[in-house]
């Protein structure tokens, strides 16, 4: 997928929100992936033992989300040059065959130079916001890619 061109965006284009949907068996696979073994994203007894509703999403895989929704729009995941977030509230995952959505969207808040842009980010799950403070630098194309659209 390519993305938009520099000069094709401005301060206050919206980037279409995106949904994810995260099942327990994506908390195994990025457990494996990331070597975070922790109870509270696996084991439901333990989870709710600490206080928590259920199991929850690792904090890195919901920004990891954010992060895909970024290189998606940009069309390469190189593009995104800066990235940093604040957790909010846990994503959380049930055992069931829905699991948990998490939905992003994004705005572009400033242009920069060198064909980078500012975006602010938004990432919600079950009407909680999961992610604040969650800003990005992209650095976009010239122009667009045949077929892209802003």
């Amino acid at each position: 997928m390519a993305g938009p061109g520099y000069d094709d965006v401005a301060a206050g284009t919206v980037l279409e929100l995106k949904q994810y949907h995260l099942t327990r068996r994506d908390l195994v696979r990025y457990a494996g992936a990331s070597g975070d073994f922790n109870v509270i994203h696996w084991n439901e007894r333990l989870a709710k033992s600490v206080g928590l509703p259920d199991v929850i999403a690792h904090g890195m895989l919901t920004m990891a989300l954010a992060g895909r929704f970024l290189a998606d729009w940009a069309g390469d995941p190189g593009a995104v040059t800066e990235f940093g977030v604040r957790f909010s509230s846990p994503v959380v995952v049930p055992d069931d065959d829905k699991g948990a959505l998490v939905e992003i969207s994004g705005v572009v808040t400033g242009k920069l130079e060198d064909r980078q842009v500012t975006v602010d980010i938004t990432a919600r799950s079950a009407d909680t916001k999961v992610l604040t403070r969650a800003h990005a630098v992209v650095r976009l194309a010239a122009v667009p890619a045949q077929g892209a659209t802003p």
